[in-house]
């Protein structure tokens, strides 16, 4: 039988308030399955680069994304080597896809590519 990794209260409390803002909530449901810029989400979300920019600083500090420079550009993506990981995906589970955000992305050409 596989067991799940416990996590106190405290803990729990802190990445739930982090994942309780909205836009937060949907970055990390799109990470789970897309690497993203933050001009990206800037479009995704219609905010400033420096609000993006705040969001994904948050979710940095915990160790929730991790980032990844390519070229001039850097991508996020979920950590999923994360000692919480398994705490966050059951919360990701349950929400609806965003792949609707990317596929507007592509149609307008907007996703970036650096390989």
């Amino acid at each position: 039988m596989k067991t799940e990794s416990v996590i106190s209260v405290q803990r729990a409390t802190q990445l739930l308030k982090l994942l309780s803002d909205p836009t937060r909530l949907s970055m990390m449901k799109l990470l789970k399955s897309h690497e993203c810029c933050v001009c990206e989400f800037v479009e995704i979300f219609q905010m400033s680069q420096p609000a993006i920019s705040q969001h994904l600083r948050k979710l940095r500090d915990l160790e929730l994304v991790r980032e990844e420079r390519r070229g001039q550009w850097i991508f996020y993506s979920i950590n999923k080597k994360h000692i919480d990981y398994v705490f966050v995906e059951s919360i990701l589970n349950h929400l609806a896809d965003q792949d609707d955000s990317i596929q507007k992305l592509e149609a307008k050409g907007l996703r970036i590519r650096c390989e």
